[in-house]
């Protein structure tokens, strides 16, 4: 059986009382058979390796860490490859004032992102795009939490739907896999 690289790239770790120990959290992973297993950062970004399918993993992944911290766990995979699009297709420059956001999520939340970003207000500069099939967000630095298209991110009818990153931790992921 081949084996692959994926990073589970968790949501809504370490926020509004959702606290974890990374270390315990890859505990986690390598209990429920997963090889390799690192973080990046603490804002739930596991690095592993499995020869199982993708939809078997976000299943049996979603439910270890369900049952392990006590809450409803959502994750999305990627592997390396996926990770390097996200990166290489960014449409937007880097710029000292702006966060830059990628989204991971189900297929086609793209779609819903941008239809619920183009009916928010937004802050000068803030913009969004979708390349190849991944939904990019640009928005003020000071802006992020504050701006009608973050506060839309927070809602609990799209919490299974999708996760986001600045691109920063979509590099640094990258330079572990």
């Amino acid at each position: 059986m081949e084996k692959n690289s994926f990073c589970a790239f968790l949501r809504g770790v370490n926020v509004k009382g959702t606290n974890m120990k990374m270390a315990e959290v890859c505990s986690v992973f390598e209990k429920a058979g997963m090889e390799n297993v690192s973080s990046v950062l603490a804002s739930g970004n596991i690095l592993f390796i499995s020869g199982e399918s993708r939809d078997k993993l976000k299943v049996l992944l979603e439910r270890a860490m369900s049952e392990h911290f006590d809450y409803d766990a959502f994750l999305f995979l990627k592997d390396k490859s996926e990770v390097e699009v996200i990166i290489n297709q960014c449409p937007f420059e880097a710029d000292a004032g702006f966060h830059i956001y990628g989204f991971v999520g189900i297929d086609g939340i793209e779609k819903t992102l941008m239809s619920e970003f183009e009916k928010s207000g937004k802050a000068t500069g803030e913009e969004a795009k979708i390349i190849a099939n991944n939904f990019y967000w640009r928005v003020p630095k000071g802006d992020t939490h504050l701006s009608d298209f973050g506060k839309i991110l927070g809602r609990k009818n799209l919490k299974n739907s999708f996760t986001s990153r600045n691109l920063n931790t979509f590099e640094k992921v990258l330079k572990k896999m």
